[in-house]
This record gives C-alpha cells, structure tokens and sequence, in this order.
C-alpha cells in the first residue's frame, strides 16, 4: 500500500516538473509562432461548436430547473440573474475544462503517442528541432490562450440558451432578459472564474503531453495515453477546482 502511494506522488512529481519545464520554456526563444496559431486552429478554434451547442443546451436545461423551483415562491423574475452567476462564477469554467478535457486532452495524447511509438519524436531530434518546445510547450500555450476564451463563449452560450427557453415560456424580451441577467455580475466575478480556466489548460496540456509524450508499447500504448489523459485530466480539473474556487473567496469575498 505504501509503496503504491509513493508511486502515485513520484507520477505527480514527474508531471509537475515536466509542466513546470515547459511553462518555464514559453518564455525562451526560438518561439514557434506558426506551430502555436495551427495548434490554436485545431485545439481552440475547431472546439467552438462544441462549446457552443454545449453551452446553448446547459443554458436552457438550467433556466427550466431553475423556474421550476423559483416559482414556488414566485421569484421569477430572479431567473436570469440565477443562471448568469451560476454559469459565470462556477458551471460555466468547470464544463468547459471537463469538455476540452476530453476533446484536446485524448487528441494530444494520441497525436503525441502515435509520434512516440512511431518514432517521429525521434526524427524531430535528429533533424536538431527541439521536440519538447515543438511538441509541447505550443500546446501549453494553446490551452492557455483558449480555455479563458472557450469559457466566455460557453457563458454567453449559456445565457442565450436560457434566454430562449424563458421567452418560449413567458415571452420575456431579450433585453429585459440580459439586463436582468446582468444586474447582479460584476467585473470581480467575471475575471477570476475565467481566469482560473487558464489553470484548468494547464493541467490539461502538461497532463496529456506527458502521457503522450512518454507513450511506449504501440498502438495499445497510444490508446492508454488517449484514454488516461482524458481520465486523469478531469480528475485533476475537479480536484484543483476546489482549491481554486476557495482561493477565489479568500482573495475576493
């Protein structure tokens, strides 16, 4: 048992460091730009419609929970800003970070697995290209960059979606809807619960570029690096979203 625990913190002190690594070489040249704005295409912008219809249908689903249970004390007209301050200060980053965990963190396993075991990794270095800030550190930027930006259109998403399902049901405006919505956010809830996102894109991008990264045995290792990235990924979104989330109370009360 505690050889398995020890285990299981030298694999966490392994990932650290080689997160640590990589966020330490964002800032050294050569600076792959063109690498970085294709990984941003695949990863950040080709996620949009997932995030989108996500969001969309996480709005409506919520609005019609929400009325359910505010009209028995006939407090409607609190519905928008419920849903606003619940998908802006909490829901909205964290299934966002859950989604793009499981869209960007099995491809970046894979993608990096399959170069493994296929010895591509290798070819990069033979050719004096630097595979770890080829492969990894764009990747880490990526996530970084897109996260906090995947997270305000799953907000707005959300939003509109709850909009829709309000207006079907009691023909509520769309600026009434939004100025409700709106009336009780301020600018101290909106910035550190986006922000926060950029940590979830971290954990994401080291976690799935070290599986992959470190990939041995074929095809079948390839999967398990997909498959575990996903997995330990999204535990470790939920797991550092507690602490961030009191950290937040704690800096902003």
């Amino acid at each position: 048992m505690m050889s398995l625990i020890a285990e299981v913190f030298a694999w966490i002190g392994q990932v650290a460091f080689f997160g640590f690594r990589a966020f330490r070489e964002i800032f050294r040249p050569p600076f792959e730009i063109k690498e970085t704005s294709r990984q941003l295409f695949a990863l950040g912008l080709q996620s949009l419609p997932l995030i989108a219809l996500s969001g969309l249908a996480v709005g409506v689903v919520m609005s019609m929970h929400t009325r359910s249970s505010l009209e028995r004390f006939g407090a409607e007209a609190l519905i928008p800003a419920g849903l606003a301050i619940a998908m802006i200060k909490e829901t909205g980053p964290l299934v966002t970070g859950l989604l793009v965990s499981g869209r960007v963190g099995a491809g970046i396993g894979a993608e990096l697995g399959g170069m493994r075991v296929t010895e591509q990794i290798d070819a990069l270095e033979s050719l004096a290209v630097d595979s770890f800030n080829y492969l990894v550190v764009t990747r880490l930027v990526t996530c970084l960059i897109a996260l906090p930006l995947l997270t305000t259109v799953f907000n707005f998403a959300a939003i509109t979606g709850g909009f829709l399902a309000e207006t079907t049901i009691s023909g509520m405006s769309l600026r009434l809807y939004y100025d409700r919505a709106f009336s009780s956010i301020q600018f101290a809830d909106y910035v550190p619960a986006t922000l926060k996102t950029a940590v979830f894109g971290f954990i994401i991008a080291t976690v799935s570029c070290y599986l992959g990264y470190h990939a041995r045995g074929g095809a079948e290792g390839v999967g398990t690096a997909s498959t575990r990235s996903v997995v330990f990924s999204s535990i470790g979104l939920i797991v550092i979203n507690v602490v961030l989330v009191r950290a937040i109370f704690f800096m902003f009360p």
